[in-house]
């Protein structure tokens, strides 16, 4: 019995699914200040790696962060909405990732204050030390990923 046709569908089966995997778009609604070029720079980021982003231009970011569930104390100048959580600032591609992959029972991630070097905050190689923080479904904080200065 000759396999290779069989084989063959398989392996092409596989690399469909594949394909369609990595090309599913994640939805993000962004509520940012209209004046802010630094929020449209992580907003043109997370565009360019996959993100269908839906912006809305408002005068006050808070109340979406703490409608969330972020202390004002962790909050920045936009905050995101990607499935289930909010995420606050300029928090880096890798780290939204990896909570959208692990999926922790969680209100989201934020990156307080706008910490130059971060995403869309870059000013040539400076960056500053800076921590994004994950809020728990209880509502405490943790380091979720430290960056270092340079």
């Amino acid at each position: 019995m000759n396999l290779r046709p069989i084989f063959r569908g398989l392996f092409a089966l596989t690399l469909l699914v594949c394909l369609n995997v990595q090309g599913a778009t994640q939805s993000m609604v962004v509520y940012k200040l209209a004046t802010c070029g630094c929020c449209l720079n992580w907003v043109n980021l997370m565009k360019a790696n996959g993100f269908q982003v839906t912006v809305h231009n408002v005068t006050d970011t808070t109340v979406y962060g703490r409608k969330y569930g972020v202390p004002d104390a962790l909050e920045s100048c936009h905050t995101a909405i990607v499935g289930d959580y909010a995420i606050v600032g300029h928090v880096p591609l890798s780290e939204i990732r990896r909570l959208l992959k692990e999926h922790p029972a969680a209100k989201g991630l934020t990156v307080p204050g706008m910490p130059v070097g971060a995403p869309g905050m870059e000013e040539g190689t400076r960056r500053d030390a800076f921590s994004v923080v994950l809020v728990d479904a209880a509502g405490k904080t943790s380091v979720y990923q430290s960056y270092g200065q340079r």
